[in-house]
């Protein structure tokens, strides 16, 4: 079992993560909002692959005999300026996150818990494509420049994002 210091820092990250489904879920309201579907779906994906991450923390912490503590949310952002502003958010809650694994799987080297690291790798991995996706999203709309067409194909393209569970699951 992991030690306390270390089961704390895991039970924040799980609240976190399910956290983190909510600004998403906040984000895809927003885009509702403005009609555009495709970019709703995107967000509501990565608002259920949020959830999914946050599961992966709870079952890791109940495999370990340690107890998954659920904690209250603060409210996300609801109101942003424009598409645009609500990928910069959802790039800097990603950095956030990013962060925050570092710091996890710091604690755990610390502390020498391999099967903590070993848990962890799958993380820092996904940070790494959560953050290119963002940044790609973002490359797109400042190319589009307010163009609404750029925008409509935009919309079309995200709208075919699915969340599948990976295979290593």
């Amino acid at each position: 079992m992991a030690s306390e210091k270390l089961l704390k820092a895991l039970n924040d990250q799980m609240n976190f993560e399910y956290e983190s489904a909510n600004y998403y879920l906040a984000m895809a309201a927003y885009v509702a909002d403005e009609d555009f579907d495709g970019i709703e779906n995107f967000f509501m994906v990565q608002a259920e692959e949020e959830r999914f991450h946050a599961t992966k923390f709870y079952n890791y912490i109940k495999d370990i005999d340690g107890r998954a503590t659920i904690q209250a949310m603060e409210e996300p952002k609801n109101e942003f300026t424009s598409i645009k502003d609500a990928f910069e958010t959802a790039l800097a809650h990603e950095k956030i996150v990013t962060s925050r694994i570092n710091d996890l799987m710091k604690l755990a080297h610390e502390e020498g818990d391999y099967a903590t690291i070993s848990f962890l790798n799958w993380f820092v991995d996904e940070q790494v494509e959560e953050e290119a996706s963002m940044k790609a999203i973002i490359s797109k709309l400042e190319k589009i420049d307010g163009n609404t067409q750029g925008l409509f194909m935009l919309d079309s393209e995200l709208a075919a994002r699915t969340f599948t569970v990976p295979t290593e699951e």
